[in-house]
Protein backbone atom coordinates (compact mmCIF):
# COMPACT_ATOMS: atom_id res chain seq x y z
CA UNK A 1 0.00 0.00 0.00
CA UNK A 2 1.35 3.40 -0.97
CA UNK A 3 0.45 6.28 1.36
CA UNK A 4 1.44 9.94 1.54
CA UNK A 5 3.65 11.55 4.20
CA UNK A 6 3.55 15.34 4.59
CA UNK A 7 6.43 16.72 6.66
CA UNK A 8 6.77 20.23 8.05
CA UNK A 9 9.29 21.77 10.42
CA UNK A 10 8.04 23.50 13.56
CA UNK A 11 9.57 26.50 15.37
CA UNK A 12 11.68 24.27 17.65
CA UNK A 13 13.32 22.49 14.71
CA UNK A 14 11.37 19.26 15.07
CA UNK A 15 9.42 17.70 12.23
CA UNK A 16 5.68 17.08 12.14
CA UNK A 17 4.57 14.16 9.97
CA UNK A 18 1.01 13.73 8.68
CA UNK A 19 -0.65 11.00 6.66
CA UNK A 20 -3.62 12.74 5.01
CA UNK A 21 -5.31 9.50 3.93
CA UNK A 22 -5.78 8.33 7.52
CA UNK A 23 -5.33 11.54 9.48
CA UNK A 24 -2.53 10.06 11.59
CA UNK A 25 0.07 12.53 12.77
CA UNK A 26 3.22 12.47 14.88
CA UNK A 27 6.51 14.28 15.29
CA UNK A 28 10.22 13.57 15.58
CA UNK A 29 13.52 15.32 16.13
CA UNK A 30 14.68 14.32 12.62
CA UNK A 31 12.93 13.61 9.34
CA UNK A 32 13.85 9.92 9.64
CA UNK A 33 12.43 9.69 13.17
CA UNK A 34 9.21 11.48 12.16
CA UNK A 35 8.71 9.16 9.17
CA UNK A 36 9.40 6.06 11.27
CA UNK A 37 6.91 7.17 13.93
CA UNK A 38 4.35 7.99 11.22
CA UNK A 39 4.71 4.51 9.72
CA UNK A 40 4.13 2.98 13.16
CA UNK A 41 1.14 5.21 13.95
CA UNK A 42 -0.46 4.63 10.56
CA UNK A 43 0.10 0.87 10.80
CA UNK A 44 -1.59 0.76 14.21
CA UNK A 45 -4.47 2.84 12.88
CA UNK A 46 -4.97 0.55 9.87
CA UNK A 47 -4.87 -2.58 12.05
CA UNK A 48 -8.12 -1.40 13.63
CA UNK A 49 -9.88 -1.95 10.29
CA UNK A 50 -8.44 -5.32 9.28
Amino acid sequence: MLLTAVLTADEEGEFIALNPETGTTTQGETVAEAVLKLKEATSLYLEEFS
